[in-house]
């Protein structure tokens, strides 16, 4: 069994606690209007053994300290489960830390991943099925799947939205979301992450549409005050 492998970040500081190894995992069903790793859309070759993605990730264990680990991210790395379960058994006899950052989109058989997985990082796209749709060109049944197996194991959990000028940077976006948020256990976090032109010319590298081209990015003083209803 071989996984497909996107790249692998060392001294990660924003994909869960600590210090962190992040690996990106190629392939996802969604096509986000503001995904910003466009490149791992597609699968590409298979590159790692279970075993040698963990031979990797040990070398980084002495920095990762009390509070570090790895991290997979994506791509969606729920349309590689059976490769994550292997990976993540050997990973729990080294005893490092897991974090899983998922949009809750892939093949099925979550609950014995789940069960390895020490954190959960779940991106929220949109709060019902008409702007899931709008945000991800994609239908909200695989999500709402992955959250019933995601309340039944109980996992320790952080929320993510990333917020786009026009579409849910409002008052009354942000009011239903913190409605939403109260059906989740576990919660641990909640990050409103601001929208960002970064990979503009990723797409154009790529030939690929981007659809926010004429979109502002968010300023950190709209991020602060969405804050401040969310948290209120």
């Amino acid at each position: 069994m071989k996984g497909y492998i996107d790249s692998i970040e060392t001294f990660g500081l924003l994909d869960g606690p600590g210090i962190r190894t992040v690996v990106f995992l190629s392939g996802c069903k969604l096509r986000c209007i503001f995904c910003h790793n466009p490149e791992t859309w597609k699968k590409g070759n298979a590159n790692y053994t279970p075993r040698e993605l963990v031979d990797r990730i040990v070398r980084n264990k002495p920095y990762f300290e009390d509070k570090g680990g790895v991290t997979f991210s994506g791509g969606e790395p729920l349309l590689q489960s059976d490769f994550l379960i292997k990976t993540c058994q050997l990973l729990k006899e080294e005893n490092i830390h897991i974090a899983l950052d998922t949009a809750g989109c892939g093949n099925g058989n979550y609950e014995e991943l789940l069960k390895l997985v020490d954190l959960v990082i779940l991106d929220i796209k949109a709060i019902d099925q008409d702007g899931y749709l709008k945000m991800t060109n994609h239908k909200m049944d695989e999500y709402n799947e992955f959250i019933k197996c995601l309340d039944k194991v109980g996992n320790k959990l952080w929320l993510r939205q990333v917020v786009v000028p026009g579409i849910n940077d409002n008052e009354e976006y942000i009011l239903k979301l913190k409605e939403y948020i109260k059906r989740f256990k576990n919660v641990e976090k909640v990050e409103l992450l601001p929208y960002h032109s970064h990979a503009i010319s990723k797409y154009d590298d790529l030939g690929i549409e981007y659809k926010l081209r004429d979109v502002p990015d968010l300023t950190e003083d709209k991020i602060k005050e969405l804050e401040n209803i969310l948290f209120d």
